[in-house]
């Protein structure tokens, strides 16, 4: 131990989030951001957060907008727990449901702040690799504690058959987590299987499809008991009195959201097209970006070029993803302009 830091900690190599670059003519399709305004409503609630709002702690459960959050998937309360972010529900799972000698399990690649929760947590991970294609078959054996399994997955965008789910948590013996970050620009998704299995969770976030990555807003779905466990490890006021105002507006206003997200599923259609009609293979996606390679397979060579452009996009060095690019969806006119620089570096 070197200055009172775990030996952990001290290996632990950290996350790396997207570029944020500040420039302002810069077009970033590198983060999975919505181009898209949050609903109307969100700003009726910050507008309503007078003096004595800010002066009081905010309520410590985030009660209403967990009873909104209910509602809208036909739950109890006691099924839902809201967090800073869905990224500390996940960190929040690895504390609650594994011992120190327990075992994390995740497709490979998949989200990349999966191994390193299981090294802050000085757990054993174990990645299962995905097909050539990016697909991925359950294994017999899963000798894991917990189960992370993003769907839609990221940075691949494929969305793991429903059936493969049910067969995942009826061979896992601890905790499966559905990531459903994408759900929403999703053709559907695993909430009714709740209802058949007590060692399932599933979590969402605000960041996608309502526009409110800003705000760092989250919220993990499932059994009574998993979510009481969740509870008693949560900080006191983990999320303030603006994050639930904000988020329980855009939960109420489903139909704002569902224009955002069906304007990107058909641009996303759109773009697939013109990158196939130029020779890029595209996996066909489930999210609100899509993974593609380019006909000569010079992924970075491209994603440089962009970037030198002042368009940012996403690019996973690796054996299986090095030939890629993750390309997020934004708006008509900035896809046309994506396209027009992505044309001259081929000129």
């Amino acid at each position: 131990m070197s200055g009172g830091v775990r030996k952990s900690v001290q290996d632990l190599h950290p996350y790396v989030p997207g570029e944020q670059p500040n420039a302002a003519d810069v077009l970033k399709l590198n983060t999975n951001e919505n181009p898209y305004p949050p609903s109307p409503r969100v700003f009726e609630a910050i507008g309503e957060c007078g003096p004595d709002s800010l002066r009081k702690y905010p309520h410590p459960t985030a009660a209403p907008l967990c009873a909104a959050i209910a509602k809208l998937h036909g739950l109890s309360v006691e099924q839902v727990l809201v967090g800073n972010g869905s990224d500390e529900l996940l960190a929040l799972c690895t504390r609650a449901f594994l011992e120190n000698d327990g075992r994390i399990g995740y497709m490979e690649p998949s989200y990349s702040l999966y191994p390193i929760l299981s090294d802050i947590a000085d757990v054993r991970k174990i990645d299962f690799p995905l097909e050539a294609d990016f697909t991925w078959k359950v294994p017999n054996t899963l000798d894991v504690d917990f189960f992370f399994l993003t769907r839609p997955n990221a940075p691949t965008s494929l969305s793991l058959p429903l059936e493969d789910v049910r067969e995942l948590c009826r061979r896992v013996a601890g905790v499966v987590l559905v990531d459903e970050a994408y759900a929403d620009f999703a053709d559907d998704d695993a909430v009714a299987l709740l209802k058949e299995f007590d060692n399932l969770l599933i979590s969402r976030t605000f960041s996608k499809s309502y526009s409110l990555a800003g705000v760092r807003l989250g919220y993990v779905l499932g059994a009574p008991a998993l979510v009481a466990a969740l509870y008693k490890i949560k900080d006191s006021y983990n999320t303030d009195v603006f994050a639930q105002r904000i988020g329980k507006a855009a939960v109420e206003d489903q139909a704002w959201m569902k224009s955002s997200t069906t304007a990107i599923r058909g641009t996303r259609t759109a773009v697939t097209r013109e990158l196939a009609a130029r020779g890029y293979t595209v996996r066909p996606s489930q999210a609100n970006f899509v993974f593609a390679r380019p006909p000569q397979g010079d992924a970075e060579r491209i994603f440089m070029g962009l970037r030198d452009a002042k368009v940012f996009i996403r690019y996973f060095p690796g054996p299986l993803t090095g030939a890629y690019l993750r390309i997020t969806i934004g708006t008509d006119d900035e896809m046309t302009r994506f396209f027009k620089v992505l044309d001259s570096l081929s000129a």
